[in-house]
């Protein structure tokens, strides 16, 4: 019961500070279509975002 908390802290403590960082919205919507390609079973998807977000975060 404790672990859906915990991730949801997590999760709210990750999207605060990409929020504040300096990929700002972009990187938020990135982590988004991750989750939500994982959640969906489409693995292009997620494999894709997590690229791109990768790629974003050596740039930056």
């Amino acid at each position: 019961m404790l672990l859906p908390q915990v991730l949801l802290a997590l999760l709210q403590f990750s999207l605060s500070s990409m929020a504040r960082s300096e990929l700002g919205v972009l990187g938020v919507l990135l982590f988004l279509t991750i989750a939500i390609g994982i959640r969906a079973r489409r693995v292009g998807l997620a494999v894709g975002a997590a690229l791109v977000f990768t790629l974003l975060m050596t740039q930056a």
